[in-house]
């Protein structure tokens, strides 16, 4: 009996000595963190990054061809004295049209561009002319009417700034522009009769732009862009320097390589 009271007690003490094991191990097992591995989130994406090319095409708005110009006959001694004739320049809307093919330098807000800016700029010239005695009534009026083909190839130097997929800019830019024109046509009392052949010119030509772009995906974008245009024209016969400033509103598309 007492071997088996003693057998008895040391398996109790056994079974005991493991419950309070489990009790203990258990606590123990609730309070222990997993860590799971998670994925780093993705770099935000990057827009308008690199070489890029574009098209673009919008309105010749406005052409400062110059004021009115009055002449009068100051000759006492002439017909005509106290005759005067004014000369109204025309600033007719134009088309324009062109592509671009540029880089975008680095990754950060403020984006260094360098661009060049090829495209077709038409617009009408000619000019009203009227002719008043010296009391001021109409003798005569008339008018010229011709259209002027451009092409200007441009070199721009552009500041971006990157917000996201909204990027506006501004810059200036320097070139050369070929100039034609298609001849003209006159109306006066007596019909409309037109003129054959035309002039040309070649001279330096410098532009300052600002836009915005909104980008669609990283490598897409459409936008809308203003040029102050400005047209040199030397007369070397004359000694004169002339400039014909245009401001011209445009839209289009980028695409980057």
């Amino acid at each position: 009996m007492t071997r088996l009271n003693l057998s008895l007690m040391k398996k109790l003490s056994l079974l005991s000595a493991a419950v309070l094991i489990g009790l203990l191990a258990a606590p123990l097992q609730a309070g222990t963190e997993v860590y799971k591995q998670v994925a780093p989130p993705p770099p935000p994406e990057l827009y308008g990054l690199g070489f890029y090319g574009a098209i673009d095409m919008g309105a010749n708005i406005y052409q400062n061809r110059g004021g009115d110009r009055t002449f009068s006959d100051d000759n006492p001694n002439s017909p005509f004295f106290g005759d005067t004739l004014t000369v109204s320049p025309k600033n007719d809307v134009g088309f324009f049209g062109g592509i671009k093919l540029g880089y975008v330098f680095g990754t950060g807000v403020f984006r260094p561009t360098i661009e060049g800016d090829f495209f077709y700029n038409g617009f009408r010239g000619g000019a009203d002319f009227t002719l008043r005695d010296s009391f001021g009534d109409v003798l005569r009026s008339s008018s010229a009417t011709t259209w002027i083909n451009t092409g200007a190839f441009m070199g721009n130097f552009i500041s971006r700034f990157a917000f996201g997929r909204f990027q506006p800019y501004v810059g200036a830019g320097v070139g050369i522009y070929y100039a034609e024109s298609a001849g003209a046509e006159f109306q006066g009392p007596r019909g409309t009769f037109n003129s054959g052949g035309g002039r040309s010119h070649a001279d330096l030509a410098w532009q300052i732009i600002a836009g915005t772009d909104y980008y669609w995906n990283p490598k897409f974008s459409t936008f809308i862009e203003y040029k102050f245009l400005n047209y040199t024209s030397t007369q070397i016969n004359t000694n004169q320097s002339r400039n014909l400033g245009q401001q011209l509103l445009g839209a289009g598309v980028r695409v980057h390589f």
